[in-house]
């Protein structure tokens, strides 16, 4: 029985239901029926233009973001999909703050709708740090669908640790 490392927080009867697609060898087919091509942003400079979109539409009077790219360091094992930093530095009598956010290299090749999850996972941050009601009620005004597509990739990256990724069309 393959132990479900990205579903630990669901009840039992969904787990029960992932495990059953895993064996049917049938959860890839359903996530590529529901989510049927990967995007085309591929470079760190179009990332960069997509969240910063983003920003200006739901973000305005949030701080600016001197740095958006995919980093390959980011590990999925260790729970991160993506990062929001804020780097502190001393410019004359100022403190100055250069804030960035790093998306892991495995959302060079998903679904546009991943990456939107986690841009706006980051972004979110932007405004609340902690992960609490406010910050999750921030992540549903800019993507309406952001649970399920958050339960989505969860399955995505127990499809990916148990079989391999998938490869999407673009």
């Amino acid at each position: 029985m393959p132990t479900l490392k990205y579903l630990t927080g669901y009840p039992e009867d969904v787990k029960v239901q992932v495990r059953q697609l895993i064996q049917q060898g049938r959860l890839g087919d359903i996530l590529q029926k529901k989510y049927r091509a990967a995007h085309d942003i591929r470079t760190d400079k179009a990332l960069y233009d997509y969240v910063f979109t983003l920003k200006n539409r739901f973000l305005r009077n949030a701080a600016p973001i001197n740095k958006v790219a995919f980093d390959s360091r980011i590990q999925v094992i260790q729970h991160a999909l993506g990062l929001h930093t804020a780097i502190s530095r001393v410019q004359g009598s100022k403190l100055k703050a250069n804030r960035e956010i790093r998306i892991a290299s495995l959302f060079r090749e998903v679904p546009l709708e991943f990456l939107r999850m986690i841009a706006v996972h980051e972004l979110a941050h932007l405004k609340e740090k902690e992960h609490d009601k406010a910050f999750y009620q921030l992540c549903i005004h800019m993507e309406p669908e952001y649970h399920q597509i958050e339960f989505d990739l969860r399955l995505y990256l127990t499809h990916v640790d148990l079989c391999g990724k998938l490869s999407w069309p673009s």
